[in-house]
């Protein structure tokens, strides 16, 4: 089992191992710390140990610490008894079925108890070899012990002898008594059923489909005879091959020594163990056949409830139906589709106008166009026809203004940038608009360059 971390820190576990105060309201906030440091603990002992029951000697040596015990595991075990997270064995027991009572398989259950639910409730001290089951565990354990056997090779059948159940759950329960809590918890939970057949306890799982597990009835107590009888056979006839091979053996080993009369004899033995071992095999043949069918009847019942259940639904779908209804509904559903249609029509093909009317909206119209054109365009003047003046002639006056325009220079200007920015500072502004002035000699104007 593993301890906490701070099971070392002699301060806090002092503090831990002390007992609880008589009046939790003294100091709410100790009382409540020390209390879930301890039921987690215990808790979490067991689920470690694959146990579901706890009593009060075992916990003083499980969680003994330098030659001490803690003194408040009584008051421990009276606080979870108060929440429900643990319950005294016989109890647990009682509550579920009291047939479970003459199992004796080491629950407790037939000491006389010395002490009721109502002392636990109250100041008394917990008996040392009282034992509780934790009911978180015990919960788990059932559901995995369920989730085992329907994972394994007896998931097919629905009655297990209490033995079979045993070596199955060796891996979930440890012991016989751990078992026996999963089972009293399944049972409790409707899932399986507990009975006695020949002085055997069988057990009986509710199958899959099924919300409930149901009595063991006689059909089931047939089925199981069938399954233990065909058990009994394989296991006969296993053991009887094994001795017919081991007289084979026998006979070569006789006939290497020489032994040749024995060796027959041993031969002949041979042959009546295999002649035994066919004559089982045959009634094995027998009642395998037999459980097959009872599977396939089981199976046939299924499907007939299945039909029946949808014969019944199908019925009452169908109470209100008949053919003249659905006739009649069809019928209107293709009036109403015929007169959406003819609407439609109507809808599309819009609103025509008579031959006057639009004879008289294009008169109409015509008389708008011809007041919209203008009266003359005389005003404007005339597009020039003749082409431009070659470079060289004279402008004419009143000619063409284009005419008079100089031609357009092809050869570069001897001219600076100095120059033509004095030429620009040269410019005045005068009242009719801008007159240019040279401010330098004739002999300075620009010339083309050559």
């Amino acid at each position: 089992m593993s301890l906490p971390s701070d099971w070392d820190d002699d301060e806090r576990m002092n503090f831990m191992f002390s007992d609880f105060k008589e009046n939790r309201d003294v100091n709410t906030t100790d009382w409540d710390s020390k209390m879930d440091f301890w039921t987690a603990l215990i808790i979490k002992s067991c689920r470690d140990r694959g146990t579901v029951c706890v009593n009060l000697q075992e916990l003083n040596k499980t969680f003994k610490r330098k030659e001490k015990s803690p003194l408040g595991l009584s008051t421990v075990l009276q606080s979870m008894a108060r929440c429900g997270k643990i319950q005294r064995e016989s109890e647990f027991a009682a509550n579920v079925d009291c047939g479970w009572l003459s199992w004796g398989v080491g629950l407790l259950l037939v000491k006389p108890l010395k002490w009721t639910f109502s002392t636990l409730l109250g100041s008394s001290r917990v008996p040392l070899e009282e034992s509780f089951v934790i009911i978180e565990l015990v919960k788990e354990k059932a559901t995995e012990l369920l989730r085992v056997y329907r994972s394994s090779e007896f998931a097919s059948r629905s009655i297990l002898s209490f033995q079979e159940l045993c070596a199955l759950s060796s891996d979930v329960c440890a012991d016989e008594s751990t078992l026996c809590m999963a089972l009293l918890q399944l049972q409790r939970d409707k899932q399986v059923t507990v009975s006695l057949y020949e002085d055997e306890k069988i057990v009986k799982f509710c199958q899959l489909g099924q919300d409930r597990v149901s009595p063991v009835s006689d059909v089931d107590i047939g089925i199981y005879q069938l399954q233990r009888s065909e058990k009994l056979l394989g296991e006969r006839v296993e053991k009887l091959g094994l001795e017919a091979d081991k007289c084979r053996e026998e006979a070569k080993l006789l006939l290497t020594e020489g032994k040749k009369s024995q060796a027959l004899r041993c031969l002949r033995g041979r042959k009546r163990v295999e002649k035994r071992a066919d004559n089982l095999f045959a009634k094995l043949e027998s009642i395998r056949g037999i459980l097959d069918r009872i599977a396939q009847s089981q199976t046939d019942k299924m499907v007939m409830q299945a039909y029946q259940a949808g014969v019944s639904a199908l019925r009452l779908s169908l109470k209100d139906v008949t053919v003249e209804r659905a006739e009649s509904l069809v019928d209107r559903i293709q009036e109403l589709c015929d007169t959406q249609d003819e609407v439609n029509q109507t809808i599309s093909s819009g609103v025509t106008s008579t031959d006057d009317d639009m004879d008289e909206l294009e008169e109409e119209l015509k008389s708008l166009l011809d007041e919209s054109k203008p009266d003359s365009i005389s005003g404007l003047p005339e597009v020039p026809t003749n082409g431009l003046r070659p470079s060289g002639e004279p402008c004419l006056p009143g000619g063409d203004l284009l005419s008079c325009l100089p031609a357009v220079p092809h050869s570069h200007l001897n001219i600076t940038t100095e120059q033509l920015e004095e030429e620009l500072n040269q410019l005045t502004l005068t009242d009719s608009g801008f007159q240019q002035k040279r401010m330098t000699s004739p002999a300075k104007r620009l010339e083309p360059a050559q």
